[in-house]
């Protein structure tokens, strides 16, 4: 029976070392939260304040493309939009942290104000003529843009609708009236709205008259059925967009990192890959080209 007893307690102290040295080696769990966490981590200002040109909204891609990039980087885009002049101009007094723009001159000015700010070009699209199919100009033969601009100012039946919102398109179009030795401003058929595209669209279509745009903004157009593409294969109407962060050198609140982000993301390959499909499989072709 002692013999019995003896062993009984020499497994009982086997089993009680044996249960030390595992709880010895085991890991502390970590903190509820951490434990398998890949979300981003912590930002500091979620927020970016983003002042953009209307094409890249009317057409509907900023929209497409905003989901995707707040699920991966955990920031928050705050949109504005406007002509590239005035969308511009947020940067110049601070209420903006990244600019989407399309107006290479204006672009290159501010860039040129010495504040150590890049401009990061990563698409482009294409501007068209569009107009009433009839036609009255008789553009349609036209090799490029600059000898159609020409023919509707010597038509004097034919009007031409302006933006006149120092926009980028308002600056594409004027160097395209500068080609064609034209001054059209205070002529008669020369229709100033001073608004943006969606609006002047409406007010070429009520009109009867031509419009230079953006073509993945006219085929985002509720009114697009009634203005047709009169013309598009023309060198002189490459639209090329670009991104440039706000340097904290001009405003310390800037929100810089979140420019940074918002910059890398849409240059990413997951995001130039959707840009380059968006619109496809609605319209049938690509609106929006990725690269210079």
């Amino acid at each position: 029976m002692k013999t019995s007893k003896k062993a009984f307690m020499l497994l009982l102290s086997a089993i009680l070392i044996v249960g030390l040295t595992a709880c010895g080696g085991q890991q502390a769990s970590p903190p509820a939260g951490n434990a398998g966490n890949n979300q981003p981590p912590a930002i500091e200002n979620p927020d970016i304040r983003l002042s953009t040109t209307t094409s890249v909204n009317d057409s509907g891609l900023l929209s497409y493309l905003q989901p995707e990039f707040q699920k991966d980087t955990g920031y928050n885009l705050e949109v504005t939009s406007a002509g590239s002049g005035a969308a511009i101009e947020k940067g110049r007094t601070g209420d903006a942290d990244c600019l989407l723009v399309h107006s290479p001159s204006m672009e290159n000015e501010f860039v040129g104000e010495g504040f150590d700010e890049q401009r990061v070009t990563f698409m482009y699209n294409f501007y068209v003529i569009v107009g009433p199919e009839s036609d009255p100009a008789g553009i349609k033969d036209c090799t490029d843009a600059s000898e159609a601009f020409a023919k509707i100012a010597e038509t004097g039946g034919a009007e031409f609708v302006s933006r006149g919102d120092n926009s980028g398109t308002h600056s594409a179009e004027n160097n395209l009236w500068k080609l064609a030795d034209i001054e059209p401003t205070g002529q008669d058929w020369y229709i100033s709205t001073g608004s943006g595209m969606g609006a002047s669209l409406n007010i070429a279509s009520e009109t009867g008259a031509y419009i230079l745009t953006d073509k993945a903004t006219y085929l985002a157009h509720d009114l697009r059925d009634t203005m047709s593409i009169l013309l598009e294969k023309s060198d002189q109407m490459k639209n090329t967009y670009s991104m440039i962060a706000i340097s904290e050198g001009r405003f310390d609140d800037t929100n810089a990192a979140g420019a940074e982000a918002f910059i890398t993301w849409m240059t990413s390959e997951k995001a130039l890959k959707m840009i380059d499909e968006f619109g496809v499989d609605k319209y049938g072709e690509q609106l929006f080209f990725t690269g210079n």
